[in-house]
């Protein structure tokens, strides 16, 4: 299969990426608690089923299921010594549900899950270890790129950014989860760092995609506020991937319901920033990524 480098396809045209991971999984059978990464050796077809679906709605780029891939996260449910078959085949699992057809595996890292020193116990050569580890080993199975995903902090981003690069990754994707203020007027990350604050430092670190997803409020509209603000800070390609809407308690549970036309009618207003990549998070289906592909396919078409 002949496909361009990311970057490169980036210069074309629009890319559609996948929805959310988590809540699939549990919908499969994923107990609350339990290591969902682990399910790449445990229960593979499981976890091809669902990525399946989204490249079948039109992904162009599947995020693996190793978002807790790393050794901090993977001791706290007794994997640890499996950390290099967990994270090979989460992007093994990826390749494979496209299907033999051209798409990108991005390969995910998430939080380490503890705070760095001085704000915590965690070292920064313990994080930098951890990162690095993770990073060779989705890079050595063959993602696309690293996706650095859901940060808050910088110091933490950079040293994961460091280290995809010290894995040898030739696409370095740097996403922020930003939540909306009380008054609903901007976003900044839990830990106070601004979108103009990331933009520049996601291109002085050396990344090549500016990235956001998640957070509290985080939906379509808020992702093209945030979007252009990326766009007006770096000259790096952007990424979204926002919630299904603004969600709603029940049971105590954060609970989406933004229908998939729903999500799919604010994604011009994302498009017209500029953005080269647009997925979804928190609440989202493959119905969703099948919405926004919609949209994104009107687009990349010649006028």
């Amino acid at each position: 299969m002949n496909q361009p480098p990311l970057l490169e396809a980036l210069a074309t045209r629009r890319l559609v990426c996948d929805g959310a991971m988590g809540t699939q999984l549990f919908l499969a059978g994923l107990e609350s608690g339990a290591c969902g990464e682990a399910w790449n050796l445990t229960h593979p077809d499981r976890v091809l089923a669902i990525q399946r679906r989204y490249a079948d709605a039109g992904a162009d780029c599947i995020i693996s299921n190793s978002f807790g891939g790393s050794r901090i996260m993977l001791r706290r449910h007794g994997h640890e010594a499996e950390l290099a078959a967990i994270n090979a085949a989460a992007v093994r699992i990826t390749r494979e549900a496209f299907g033999g057809r051209p798409g990108y595996v991005l390969g995910d890292i998430g939080p380490l899950g503890a705070l760095l020193e001085p704000y915590g116990e965690l070292t920064e050569a313990e994080a930098r270890s951890a990162l690095e580890e993770q990073a060779t080993a989705l890079v050595k199975a063959g993602a696309d790129a690293i996706i650095i995903e859901t940060q808050t902090g910088l110091e933490e981003l950079g040293l994961a950014i460091d280290a995809a690069k010290a894995a040898g990754s030739s696409c370095i994707i740097a996403s922020l989860a930003y939540d909306l203020s009380m008054d609903g007027t901007f976003y900044k990350t839990m830990m106070g760092v601004s979108p103009e604050q990331a933009a520049e430092f996601i291109q002085e670190r050396g990344a090549h995609i500016a990235a956001l997803n998640c957070g509290t409020g985080m939906d379509m509209k808020g992702a093209a506020m945030v979007g252009k603000l990326y766009r007006e800070n770096c000259s790096l390609p952007v990424m979204v991937q926002p919630n299904a809407g603004l969600p709603v308690l029940e049971n105590l549970k954060a609970v989406y319901k933004q229908l998939p036309a729903d999500m799919a009618k604010d994604v011009p207003e994302v498009l017209a920033t500029g953005i080269s990549i647009i997925g979804s998070c928190c609440g989202s289906t493959p119905d969703h990524t099948r919405a926004i592909r919609g949209v994104v396919e009107a687009f990349n078409r010649p006028q």
